[in-house]
């Protein structure tokens, strides 16, 4: 598009000038160049806008929407029900697109951003659960905070809209789910504080504006939902039998912190049914516990085409009407997909649901586009409006990406301390396997398009002056391996980098693994690979979920195991950094790895939490499995030793009951949790951390807690944890406060939180320090 003339810059020489100087920096306060973002209450295309109450943005949002609605007829709000918003032309406001996604980067899934001109990329991070394994809630908030960037400067030239359908807060219960990549991993704290902390650097502003929004953000899937296409279950059919207690204890508490902690502009309700009643028809989830219980501010969405997938995959309705009238009165407000569109009308002339019911959700979505400030006027004169081209792709943001690879790669095997290699002694490396020299695999689904790519192979070949490079494998999932020339190169190379895993042909959305090794003949090139080796194997996996490589971590020629997620644009270099000893390693798992044999025998489709004894059942993830693992939750090393002393932790706490209490005279087991004496009982725990190694690095504390055996409590659990930066010999304190009736209370069978009383223990690696609770 050419640049166009505005008000304050007149004629030929003052335009020429602008586009020289810049373009899309403002000349005498008017933007100008490229294509901008539609918007309501623009004067210039209508100026009766200026009339309009809802196009005041010093009344508060209540009075505008009110002011809003009261103007468009009923037809007109449902054309604005779905994420195809048709607006409302006649009054100023224009159509708007609900999707677009952010999960770790701005994303070109959804239908609402697309990567043209004048914006052609954008800062590809690691994915979720690469991001989530380095512990560092800075670095979440951080990340969000460039995203939302990114985001507004695409806004700000048409190429995105200002909800970003981001993150998925899902627990990543089974190793086999497809969209586990996307989550922060299998322990509802770390997907709670991942949420919280990304949500919060995606929408808080600048400004410091506690109720207006830099971009929506929206926690989904909600709830109970992971499982896509397992041996022929689907997530369209798929029923999830949920007890109230697994529900409240490991379902929930992402979604809850992500209103309550994060104030989230949005939620999606999933496709999947939770005993027997779809998501997205839940009256008692979405308007009872979301809405009414955790007050959302903000609007709730079907997931895309749920709708119709519950009329007509699931047969929960009769009538497409039905369908829609029994979304709208359960509190969807937002309908990704277009049966909203076209069903309400018909829903409300046949009395299924009320005029009033489409007030209540177009009311919510207009006052979410309110807070982003869709009905201030134009946008380049807003507080980002000077966000453009120059702000996305900047060197800074393209190094949070390569800092935020190196800090989620987890380093599970180092035997003889093989790693770091030397960058001077090592001349040479050979790089082998399918993932060694890839690109669009580094960054997993619901990416964009990156600035830049960085393999593997090219990461080291910045490095080593010699590399070799064999695929090993025509893709992940070769039924032949080509081992012939890897062999010869590994053989003759003074190092070798394996770099196998999965990709999106493996593990995806509405793709689950049937198997967790390795795919194809990746485990027979492996071997071959390290029988010739001249000289240390690192074997690399790139993947969402585990894999099962006992086969490796039993072969002392593998001296070492790295696993790096899908790492982002900058995968390559944040590997060699690693390799080379650059950076220090500190990530940990945030999921466990299971033998080859859970898969045989463990139903994804049970989600049950906790073990059964008498049907065989193991449990889900490390708070209540009872089997082997390769490796769990949490595991990580470094190549500096980190060592753990308590400085200052209470043996003992006494919660006060009254002189009546049910407990004085009986013998009780557990306390309620929300007992007024129970306000303010509090823990500090003192530990101090030392770096006993020679290397500087940050060290990831997980103060974990084993409750008393009540109410099926969890075996182990993570209570917090901290990230510690220290140099050689340096030591340092880390400081725990524990709210004692919040954080080390139990959820019974019936969801309520109990405080068990008897001896909890606190577990700090090896460190375990027991505190008794009494009455």
């Amino acid at each position: 598009m050419a640049p166009s003339q505005h008000r304050g810059c007149s004629g030929f020489l003052c335009f020429q000038f602008c586009f020289i100087v810049s373009q899309f920096f403002l000349c005498n306060n008017t933007v100008l160049a490229y294509p901008s973002a539609d918007f309501a209450c623009d004067v210039i295309k209508n100026p009766e806008v200026k009339n309009y109450r809802f196009c005041d943005k010093t009344l508060d949002v209540e009075s505008r929407v009110n002011d809003l609605l009261s103007r468009m007829t009923l037809q007109e709000k449902i054309l604005n029900l779905v994420h195809r918003a048709e607006g409302v032309g006649r009054l100023g406001v224009p159509d708007y697109n609900w999707w677009s996604e952010a999960l770790h980067g701005v994303a070109s899934t959804g239908a609402g951003t697309n990567f043209s001109s004048p914006i052609k990329a954008a800062t590809s991070f690691p994915q979720v659960i690469c991001t989530a394994a380095s512990f560092n809630t800075s670095l979440f908030h951080t990340i969000g905070k460039v995203v939302s960037t990114e985001a507004r400067a695409m806004y700000n030239v048409g190429e995105s809209g200002l909800t970003f359908w981001s993150p998925n807060v899902n627990i990543f219960r089974d190793p086999r789910w497809g969209r586990g990549q996307e989550t922060p991993g299998e322990d509802p704290l770390l997907t709670s504080r991942y949420a919280v902390s990304y949500v919060r650097g995606l929408q808080e502003r600048d400004d410091g504006d506690k109720y207006r929004l830099k971009v929506g953000a929206c926690c989904k899937h909600y709830t109970a939902y992971d499982l896509d296409n397992w041996k022929g279950i689907n997530r369209f059919h798929f029923n999830a039998l949920v007890t109230k207690q697994d529900m409240d204890d490991t379902y929930q508490p992402p979604f809850k912190s992500c209103v309550i902690d994060a104030n989230v502009s949005s939620v999606m309700c999933s496709y999947n049914q939770v005993d027997g009643k779809p998501n997205c028809a839940n009256a008692d989830l979405l308007t009872g516990v979301i809405r009414d219980e955790w007050k959302l501010n903000g609007y709730i969405s079907s997931d895309c085409d749920s709708l119709e997938v519950m009329f007509d995959e699931q047969h929960y309705t009769r009538t497409p009407e039905e369908t829609a009238a029994i979304a709208l009165k359960a509190g969807v407000d937002l309908n990704c997909g277009d049966y909203l569109g076209k069903y309400t009308l018909g829903a409300v002339q046949k009395g299924l649901a009320a005029e009033a019911d489409v007030n209540r959700a177009v009311k919510n979505n207009f006052a979410t586009l309110m807070r982003l400030g869709f009905f201030d006027g134009d946008p380049r004169q807003q507080l980002y409006g000077n966000l453009g081209p120059n702000d996305v792709c900047t060197p800074a943001n393209q190094e949070l990406a390569r800092e935020a690879a190196r800090q989620g790669f987890v380093l599970l095997k180092n035997n003889r301390r093989s790693l770091p290699l030397s960058p001077a002694a090592t001349k040479s490396v050979a790089v082998i396997g399918p993932n060694a020299n890839v690109t669009e695999t580094m960054i997993g689904n619901y990416a964009g398009k990156p600035c830049r790519y960085t393999t593997p192979l090219q990461g080291i070949a910045d490095v080593v002056a010699t590399t070799y490079f064999s695929p090993g494998c025509a893709n992940v999932a070769c039924v032949t391996a080509q081992i012939d020339d890897a062999k010869r190169m590994s053989g003759t190379a003074d190092a070798t980098v394996l770099v196998m895993g999965a990709d999106q042909s493996i593990e995806t959305e509405t793709l689950d693994r049937v198997d967790i090794s390795l795919p194809g003949q990746q485990t027979f090139l492996v071997q071959e690979v390290t029988k010739a080796s001249k000289g240390p194997v690192i074997l690399v996996i790139m993947s969402g979920g585990g894999m099962d490589v006992q086969f490796a971590k039993d072969d002392p020629k593998v001296t070492s195991i790295l696993w790096i997620g899908y790492p982002g644009e900058a995968g390559g270099a944040a590997l060699a950094d690693v390799l080379f000893g650059f950076f220090n390693p500190s990530g940990r798992l945030p999921m466990s790895w299971y033998p080859e044999s859970y898969a045989n025998n463990v139903n994804m489709t049970n989600m049950n939490m906790r073990p059964d004894p008498a049907t065989g059942y193991p449990g889900r993830t490390y708070r209540f499995y009872q089997g082997p693992t390769l490796y769990t939750f949490g595991d990580g090393i470094s190549y500096s030793r980190f060592s753990h002393h308590l400085v200052k932790a209470q043996k003992l706490v006494s919660i006060p009951l009254g002189k009546q209490h049910f407990c004085k005279t009986s013998r009780c087991k557990s306390i309620d949790a929300s007992e007024e004496t129970c306000k303010n009982a509090n823990v500090k725990v003192h530990l101090r951390v030392k770096n006993s190694g020679r290397m500087s690095g940050s060290h990831t504390v997980l103060l974990f807690w084993t409750p008393p055996n009540v109410h099926n409590s969890p075996q182990k659990q993570l209570l917090t944890f901290e990230k510690v930066f220290l140099a050689p010999k340096e030591q340092g304190i880390v400081r725990f406060n524990i709210d004692v009736c919040k954080d080390l209370s139990v959820v019974d069978k019936a969801g309520k939180r109990k405080l068990a009383l008897g001896i909890h223990v606190l577990h700090v690696g090896s460190l375990k320090h027991y505190i008794m609770v009494s009455i």
